[in-house]
């Protein structure tokens, strides 16, 4: 029988010990809170974020902020925390992504070798928690996969499906981080604008800067002091005045890069309820359109030392290509742009051994 003003049961759970951490060469240049959520693996990232800013996490006896990327025989004081024990088991629980969320993430895995895994991140789903979210892909990743490893190459906003890259050892992170800085990584996106674009294949370096809002939420705008960001637009199809289907190279990965460029280019994304046009957006949501129209369509890049290529794809989704063909009455494919038909990209990832 229930009692109606019965205190709720609470169980113990006691805190982990104080540790003292020397880096090693492996671990060095990563930042401290991705080196802290591995460390910590079943703790909520929000609490890991309020230990860094409490001070209780020190770094040689100083406090650090999030960013501080880690160097070779730093020492590192890591304070007691709660860990739930179910966790530890694997059972659902506070610190854990249910079981729903583990299988969609793995569901969604493309490409997967001892280096690296690829997925198809489906829209709606945050590469990782915070801004609301408890977990996203990689918690759910390394929830499912605990023995392993687990760093993001890269990151896509929630709304943006496609592939996401995920390294599977430290050696293989830094390796695509260098190849990154140095444009060495080519990622190819597919983004419905507002308008019929006729500036054609347009390259768009217009430096980015951030802006914290209220509840946190981050807002970026053009910026002459902010970071170097360039995005090359090249028009695929044409609906009319309604929209431009667009493939977008970024050889730059900036924070809402290709959102924020195509603002500035005056044709905003269509469903991007930040920096878009809320008339249009009414529009085409009238069109089926739920969310942002943004697919990271394919990577490519090659592997240094070896020089082998890697490419992996992933295919407009289901939603967004329903889109397209409830607009198709006022299509016009780009001359001299695109061969006959939008390009379909393969599910499948190719890749030659290294």
């Amino acid at each position: 029988m229930n009692t109606p003003n019965a205190e709720p049961v609470r169980l113990y759970v006691p805190k982990s010990a104080v540790e003292m951490r020397t880096i090693t060469a492996d671990e060095a240049g990563q930042r401290i809170d991705n080196f802290l959520m591995r460390h910590f693996k079943t703790v909520p990232r929000s609490r890991v974020y309020r230990l860094l800013r409490k001070g209780e996490v020190r770094v040689n006896r100083k406090r650090v902020d999030a960013e501080y990327r880690i160097a070779a025989g730093d020492e590192i004081r890591l304070p007691p925390v709660r860990i739930d024990a179910g966790d530890e088991e694997g059972r659902p629980g506070p610190g854990r992504p249910s079981t729903s969320l583990l299988e969609l993430i793995e569901g969604a895995v493309i490409f997967q070798d001892k280096h690296l895994l690829v997925l198809d991140k489906p829209a709606g789903v945050a590469v990782h928690g915070g801004s609301g979210m408890s977990f996203g892909v990689i918690e759910a990743l390394r929830a499912s996969r605990p023995h392993e490893t687990l760093e993001l190459v890269h990151r896509l906003d929630r709304d943006t499906s496609g592939c996401l890259l995920v390294a599977r050892d430290r050696p293989t992170l830094t390796t695509l981080h260098a190849l990154i800085r140095n444009g060495g990584m080519h990622k190819t996106y597919l983004a419905l604008v507002s308008g019929s674009w006729q500036l054609g294949t347009k390259r768009i370096d217009a430096p980015l800067a951030t802006d914290n809002r209220q509840h946190g939420e981050r807002h970026v705008r053009v910026a002459p002091a902010g970071k170097d960001s360039v995005s090359v637009f090249k028009p695929v199809q044409f609906f009319g005045p309604l929209a431009t289907l667009m493939e977008v190279d970024i050889p730059t990965g900036r924070t809402h890069q290709i959102r924020v460029h195509a603002s500035f280019a005056g044709h905003p994304l269509l469903g991007d309820d930040k920096y878009g046009d809320r008339e249009r957006n009414a529009e085409l949501k009238q069109h089926g359109l739920k969310r942002t129209f943004l697919h990271a369509q394919s990577v490519a890049f090659e592997w240094p030392g070896s020089g082998m290529p890697f490419h992996v794809s992933a295919p407009l989704p289901a939603e967004l290509s329903a889109v397209l063909d409830a607009i198709t009455p006022m299509k016009r494919t780009a001359k001299r742009l695109a061969p006959k038909g939008t390009p379909r990209a393969s599910p499948k990832a190719s890749r030659r051994s290294r």
